[in-house]
């Protein structure tokens, strides 16, 4: 050991990081085999992603901040996405439709809304059936 070093360095914290990651991806997939459309919140850049999901929701929020879906796709720019919303359905088609429909709305104050005013979200289920 290196006088004035850390045993415990920024490099033993990242691995520790996704030690984590792996753990939680494996305890959160067996417990979320949804379809539906998800809608996840960067802190770092501000913006959030709408999404669909056929199985297995956490699995796709993790491959979204490992930049699974390669490094030119718009989730790529972040790597600290959280679920904001999640709209489950009763089939793929429909949670296609839905994705569709909120991101023709163009707007941060609609999402926002979906996630004040329940209402909404079955006015936009209804909508999509």
């Amino acid at each position: 050991m290196v006088p004035g070093s850390s045993p415990g360095g920024t490099t033993t914290k990242i691995k520790v990081l996704q030690q984590c990651r792996a753990f939680s991806f494996l305890i959160f997939s067996k417990l979320m085999n949804d379809i539906g459309c998800y809608i996840l919140w960067s802190n770092t850049i501000q913006k959030y992603y709408v999404g669909v999901c056929q199985n297995n929701l956490n699995g796709r929020i993790l491959a979204h901040n490992e930049h699974l879906y390669g490094r030119k796709s718009f989730s790529a720019i972040a790597n600290d996405w959280v679920l904001f919303l999640f709209i489950k359905t009763d089939d793929f088609s429909q949670a296609v439709r839905i994705e569709r429909k909120i991101k023709a709305m163009k707007s941060k104050v609609y999402i926002q809304n979906l996630s004040k005013y329940p209402e909404l979200i079955q006015k936009i289920i209804n909508e999509t059936k």
